[in-house]
């Protein structure tokens, strides 16, 4: 009998489902990377989340590792060319939380336009202050969504029912899909010239990687609003602050960080920057969905050898 180890807290439909399909599962969270190293090595599968990185000196250790699955869209928790030089499969759950992340995005947004969670803080304080949280109407403003794909898609069709105009940026996306969402397709420093908001839903890879930065701000007209759910490392935290205060960017919404949990983060304690601690996929809907779906794409390629949303299927 193959052994799986669910190695983050996922939801127990992930166990059940393993075990319904003839699999020993084996729930073991909150390990220390040199806990999880020495403990990995009989297991042929591990399902992971965000919390445990599976590094190459863990792979390594894992001697009868087959297949890492991740409960979620990223990989980058995941040493992709650690596993394919071992030809372990690893397979993510790109569409199970889409609509949760999206709705977090447009939540954001709509706090930033009208200063919800500073307003809810100072009125439990006992404050009445109306004047001082004046905000904006989304109506008529234009949104520009970094990212297209299957989250920022659904923003923009979300943002387009709030009847925002919506400027796409993404060069993998064809002009028929554009017109079946209803954006427009502009390059990237026209969006930052003409968006009242911008959401960023893209991977972290070379491109992306401190993409919003000091040259970038600057490039954006003056009061933008920025929502970032997508990845922490995509910006440059010091440069963000700064523009904030300078207003530049008239506000901010983030769920993720560079570092997580961030430790005294630059953004804390700015009353014009919003943050959650990465709860955008972190609804009851998504997390039943990506953990059965992890778990039946693991005892598929077990039990059957079939391939489902591998990210390195090609080499393995």
């Amino acid at each position: 009998m193959s052994k799986v180890l669910i190695a983050d807290k996922a939801d127990p439909l992930c166990e059940k489902t393993l075990k319904d399909r003839g699999l020993e599962a084996v729930v073991k969270t909150g390990m220390k990377p040199e806990e999880l190293r020495a403990f990995v090595a009989p297991f042929d599968a591990i399902i992971v989340r965000s919390a445990s990185k599976i590094t190459k000196e863990i792979i390594e250790a894992a001697k009868n590792l087959k297949a890492v699955a991740r409960a979620g869209a990223g990989v980058d928790n995941i040493d992709i060319p650690a596993a394919t030089e071992k030809k372990v499969l690893v397979m993510n759950t790109p569409f199970g939380n889409t609509v949760s992340t999206a709705e977090h995005a447009i939540a954001m947004m709509m706090a930033l336009a009208r200063h919800i969670p500073q307003a809810n803080a100072s009125t439990h304080a006992g404050k009445w202050e109306k004047s001082k949280f004046e905000g904006v109407e989304l109506t008529g403003k234009t949104l520009g969504v970094v990212g297209c794909g299957n989250i920022g898609s659904v923003v923009a069709d979300r943002a387009k029912g709030l009847r925002m105009n919506v400027l796409a940026f993404d060069p993998a996306m064809k002009p028929e899909r554009a017109g079946e969402l209803g954006v427009t397709l502009v390059p990237l420093d026209e969006l930052y010239a003409k968006s009242d908001f911008i959401t960023y839903h893209v991977t972290i890879n070379p491109n992306t990687k401190g993409m919003i930065n000091k040259g970038a701000i600057a490039k954006m007209k003056k009061g933008v609003r920025l929502i970032n759910c997508a990845r922490g490392a995509i910006m440059v935290e010091a440069d963000i602050k700064a523009a904030v205060e300078s207003g530049q960017i008239a506000g901010a919404a983030v769920d993720v960080y560079a570092e997580e949990p961030p430790q005294n983060h630059p953004f804390f304690g700015m009353e014009r920057i919003i943050c959650t601690p990465h709860i955008a996929a972190s609804t009851k809907d998504a997390q039943v969905t990506v953990a059965v779906q992890a778990a039946e794409q693991i005892a598929d390629y077990l039990l059957e050898g079939k391939r489902k949303h591998a990210v390195n299927g090609d080499k393995v």
